[in-house]
């Protein structure tokens, strides 16, 4: 992440001057002259420049080669800046795909027009999950309930206390639970 060793293909992302779609367009050109596209982002352009990567990767235009994270120091600027802070700093190398050049040529659909097919099977279940609960059966950790709705029977909650004739528990700190 030097100066010394910069990229030929280099996109220098940033927060505020250009919009995403500008970034996407100029990696795509430097994947297609260069075969790979150095993209860098310090501070809050970073998330803008994952955003950018995740573009190309899920499109099938760029495969992921290199990350590199580090803290910003200016050329000539002592250790640590005058507020105290480094700037966070990230690179990211991403290699033209194999598909590139037939999505370029319009012979291959954008993953994006096939992930809308909605996913086949069961891809919930993991290996040494339980079964799901059968139609009917009662929820797993409890029993069912009931058609009228939960229970306003408190005096198992409070410890077994007797009700008074009001309908609320003796004791002083006690009070009445309304029911549902």
């Amino acid at each position: 992440m030097d100066g010394l060793h910069e990229h030929p293909a280099r996109v220098q992302v940033s927060a505020t001057k250009k919009p995403l779609h500008f970034y996407v367009e100029l990696a795509k050109r430097f994947l297609q002259e260069h075969g790979q596209v150095q993209l860098s982002a310090i501070g809050l352009a970073i998330p803008m420049m994952v955003n950018l990567a995740e573009i190309l990767k899920g499109n099938r235009w760029a495969t992921e080669i290199k990350i590199s994270t580090g803290l910003y120091q200016a050329p000539g600027e002592p250790e640590l800046p005058v507020n105290g802070l480094p700037k966070a700093k990230m690179e990211i190398v991403l290699s033209k795909s194999v598909y590139f050049d037939d999505i370029m040529a319009g012979r291959v659909p954008p993953m994006s027009e096939t992930l809308q097919q909605p996913p086949q099977g069961n891809l919930s279940m993991r290996t040494g999950d339980p079964p799901p609960p059968a139609a009917g059966a009662p929820p797993r950790g409890g029993l069912p309930a009931r058609a009228g709705g939960p229970t306003t029977d408190v005096a198992p909650l409070l410890g077994g206390l007797p009700l008074q004739a009001g309908g609320s528990p003796s004791g002083p700190s006690c009070a009445a639970v309304p029911p549902y």
